[in-house]
């Protein structure tokens, strides 16, 4: 098929695509002419054996490919066919390489039998696929010139597709980080995780508030995922324990889906197994033939909702159970289904930790400790200690939080009723436990003086009077107790599932190097004090590939022409050769160029999503992760405002000493959290008034980009010229944006926090703009705060605003009252302490974009010192620190 001819099959842009297009030739009958599968003998056509068909399809151009995908696949009408259509048909061409690789893989593993690491996350933001397939699977040239041919670009294709809406900011992206990482290494792994229909919400606004809608990310079908329906596991729920075994009243079905994940630069292909949940009865017509309509689609409703979203509100009874039916589901499917691949060449249980290890992606995963040792005792038969044993060595926990009251805690009251043999096994695990440490603590107690000091006698006696006398060995084991009480509902006992999860299993992690000292300090201290050896540190990574090579193509190219070749990709330590060239001016001013296109498509990006013109002579700022009060995008906002009133106040000459800036936020609030849906309006509210004021229009502007997802980041990200990660210090865990900006070139405000440290380590303190409290400080600050008065006039100015006459009375006042009003509140993320050395930090900015040389030479020591942060060198360290899990690539041949 010539060029000239193919390419009338589509339009030569999108706007053009989008309309019916006419053919010269009728499509299938163009298919047919080029796969015609059937020979002439003798006048009667006969069959050509499938091996030769087969080898016929391989040598076929990946263009004839498409068209017979779009002809039989598809199945488009001859006469019309749109982008969305033409995305379908290259996808489907695509999915074959894929599947045929991803078979080959497992293939070859079954033969070889290796560890397995097996990956349990409720979260997998995945993104597109279109483009990282074809990169990692080299058919970037093949299929990139086919795409050309028909009138298009792969990024035109891509823009089509679906954002896989499994996850909902870092964990989910660092999920999928890993899963590529694995492949890239060549690792055995699968991950495991729930099939969301709807995923979390699609975010608008209205008024300026956010507002949730159903994702349909369903709708135009899935051409990534492979169904397993005959892989259907039986997941229980409710119901008694009887004669030690689980009688449930209500079950369900967790059906597999397949989505094979591939590697760069290798033949490997793992996987990602996704479970939706069906019911075991789909109708009850004597039901519906009663007059009870309801009830006859009950059970399938109920099904369906276990799937349906991700992290359902869990203000109601039926939402906190909702959660919980989610996580067990995943996790017992995800159980079931690798005791099911384990059986099928191994007979002795006990070699389950020699051949598979589960990584728990924080406490969502973690019922995994009592539902493994459940399917050994009751379904396999094995005595509690053989259990234990298997369970302790097969599982190992990731860490995500520094604050305790976010680790995830269930009442024993909703655990027992809808799981009551897990709450059994639960009950049993820390009794146990709590014995295995009774004579160590008991000589503790003993060892401590008895004697209360006398002006506290009185009182310890009158307390006694009221309360039951408690045992002091009974009351120093609380401490390492899974279960536990809950300090803020009297008589409510709580499971604490990250304990449970440290006790269960051979490893506990943090995600980065700080992070990983405060939990042995805080919430973990009694169990590091126990046993050092099993708490580790992984700094997380992120793919170089999605977030850097694919996203950035521009700067990909001058990286691999100045490096002279793409090793990098793979070997990201090879970046530092950068270093070399950041006193280059001509190099300097390729790398402006490049960052002056990619500031062009974000502006275009935030035309069409918002419709708000923003200048590319402005220094482009962005804060894009999920809003929440501990990453203080608030405090971001107060700074704009304090930047609005300077520039409002400053005379028409001292105006042209600002630099202009454009101020870009994205993330979702979850839909319970009043706070956080607060500070998008005062996001949007700021962007009314100061996009709309003359005066300074020009000088600042500020944009909230709704629905943010993986999609957006890719172009967010390579236009952004300062990020903002400014969580109080001491309570993000890592963050992945971070190490995304800095791959990027992206200059960096934050304060000395979660994997900000090691970036400061790895590109110089002094190239970032560092501010805020020190996290050793932050308890006895939260104490001070009560009676600190913030010494600024500007923070002032800045609240007097925010409660003023600009905007509705009374509007943000409570979001004020909260940080500034200590009568009603206290601050807890320390915005008044460090609201003047933030705006310190943003005046240094300032002085340095003035010099562009200097900001361009910084931008590309960034990115240059980016190559400890690959997602390969983390997975590196828990394959061989952790899962023992080695390498087995598939053979080239």
């Amino acid at each position: 098929m010539s060029s000239s001819s193919s390419s009338q099959l589509f339009g030569r842009n999108l706007s053009q695509a989008l309309r019916p297009v006419s053919l010269s030739r009728p499509l299938p009958q163009r298919v047919a002419a080029v796969t015609d599968t059937k020979k002439k003998t003798n006048g009667k056509a006969k069959p050509v054996p499938m091996e030769l068909i087969r080898v016929d399809q391989q040598k076929a151009a990946a263009e004839t490919e498409i068209l017979r995908k779009i002809a039989y696949q598809v199945g488009v009408d001859a006469e019309s066919v749109t982008a969305q259509q033409a995305y379908q048909g290259v996808a489907w061409t695509v999915r074959e390489r894929l599947i045929d690789a991803f078979n080959k893989t497992q293939a070859y593993w079954r033969e070889k039998d290796p560890k397995f690491i097996y990956y349990l996350s409720a979260e997998f933001l995945m993104g597109r696929t279109l483009t990282n397939a074809v990169n990692n699977l080299g058919l970037e040239g093949e299929f990139g010139e086919a795409i050309r041919k028909l009138g298009y670009s792969l990024e035109e294709l891509q823009s089509q597709e679906q954002n896989a809406s499994l996850g909902n900011g870092g964990l989910g992206r660092l999920a999928a980080c890993f899963l590529d990482s694995i492949a890239t290494l060549s690792l055995p792994g699968w991950g495991y995780g729930i099939r969301y229909r709807y995923g979390m919400f699609r975010q608008g606004l209205e008024n300026g508030y956010q507002s949730e809608s159903p994702d349909y990310w369903l709708t135009n079908g899935n051409p990534w995922e492979i169904p397993r329906r005959e892989l259907a596991y039986k997941i229980g729920f409710y119901g008694s324990v009887q004669q030690g075994k689980w009688v449930p009243d209500e079950q369900v079905y967790a059906v597999a889906y397949d989505n094979p994940i591939p590697g760069y630069g290798t033949k490997t292909v793992g996987n990602l197994r996704l479970f939706d949940c069906q019911p075991m009865s789909e109708f009850k017509l004597a039901s519906f033939n009663e007059g009870k309509y309801s009830e006859a689609t009950d059970a399938k409703r109920k099904a369906e909702d276990i799937s349906a979203v991700l992290y359902p509100n869990d203000a109601t009874e039926y939402g906190r159970e909702l959660r919980l039916k989610q996580q067990i589901f995943f996790v017992s499917a995800a159980i079931q289904d690798t005791l099911a691949r384990f059986k099928k060449t191994h007979k002795d249980m006990k070699e389950l930790p020699s051949k598979a290890c589960f990584q728990m992606n924080d406490t969502h995963p973690t019922i995994a400790v009592a539902e493994l040792m459940r399917l050994l005792i009751d379904q396999e038969g094995l005595k509690w200690d053989a259990a234990w044993d298997i369970t302790t060595k097969s599982l190992a926990f990731t860490n995500h939080t520094v604050m305790p009251e976010a680790l995830e805690k269930w009442p024993v009251k909703v655990m027992a009723k809808l799981l009551p043999r897990h709450m059994e096994i639960i009950e049993k695990i820390d009794s146990i436990w709590k014995d295995s440490l009774r004579a160590k603590v008991t000589s503790e107690v003993g060892s401590q003086p008895k004697q209360a000091a006398p002006e506290k006698a009185a009182e310890a006696t009158k307390e006694a009077a009221a309360e039951p006398p408690v045992d002091p060995v009974e009351a120093a084991l609380a401490k390492y107790s899974i279960i536990t009480e809950n300090p803020w509902e009297k008589g409510v006992k709580l499971v604490n599932m990250a304990f449970m999860a440290t006790i269960g299993s051979k490893s506990t992690n943090g995600v980065a190097a700080i992070h990983s000292e405060i939990i042995k300090e805080t919430i973990f201290k009694d169990f590091y004090e126990l046993s050092p050896e099993k708490f580790q540190n992984k700094t997380n990574g992120v793919t170089p590939r999605r977030w850097l090579a694919y996203c950035n193509p521009g700067l990909s190219k001058l990286i691999t022409k100045t490096l002279g070749s793409d090793e990098w990709i793979s070997k990201t330590d090879q970046l530092t050769g950068l270093k070399q060239h950041a006193d280059d001016k001509a190099f300097q001013k390729q790398w402006r160029s490049i960052k002056l296109e990619n500031k062009q498509r974000l502006a275009d990006l935030i035309k069409s999503k918002t419709g708000i013109s923003v200048p590319t002579n402005a220094l482009y700022d962005v804060q894009i992760k999920r809003i929440h009060e501990y990453k203080r995008q608030h405090l971001n906002m107060f700074s704009v405002v304090n930047r609005y009133l300077e520039i409002k106040a400053a005379s028409p000459e001292e105006r042209k000493k600002f630099v202009p800036r454009v101020v870009i936020i994205g993330g979702k609030a979850a839909s319970a959290y009043v706070m956080a849906k607060k500070m998008i309006k005062l996001v949007t509210s700021l962007g009314d008034v100061i996009n709309n004021d003359p005066e300074v229009s020009d000088l600042l502007k500020v944009v909230f980009i709704p629905d943010y997802n993986v999609s957006l980041a890719e172009t967010i990200i390579p236009g952004a010229e300062v990020s903002q990660h400014i969580s109080t210090a001491g309570t993000e865990a890592s963050g992945t944006s971070n190490m995304k900006f800095q791959m990027n070139g992206c200059l960096i405000i934050g304060t000395m926090d979660g994997a900000n440290i090691e970036i400061a380590q790895e590109s110089g303190k002094e190239n970032m703009f560092v501010f805020g409290v020190d996290a050793k400080d932050i308890g006895r600050l939260r104490e001070e705060r009560k009676n600190f008065k913030v010494n600024d006039p500007r923070w002032e100015k800045v609240m007097s605003f925010l409660t003023g006459n600009t905007f509705e009375q009374g509007l943000f006042q409570d979001l004020v009252d909260n940080v500034n009003d200590m009568s009603k509140a206290n601050d807890w993320f320390l915005l008044g302490n460090d609201f003047t050395d933030y705006l310190r930090a943003q005046d240094e900015i300032d002085v340095l974009y003035k010099d562009q040389d200097a900001w361009t030479k910084r931008s590309i020591l960034y990115t240059a010192s980016s190559g400890f942060f690959s997602s390969d060198r983390c997975i590196d360290q828990y394959a061989k620190e952790i899962w023992d899990v080695k390498p087995c690539p598939v053979p080239s041949s």
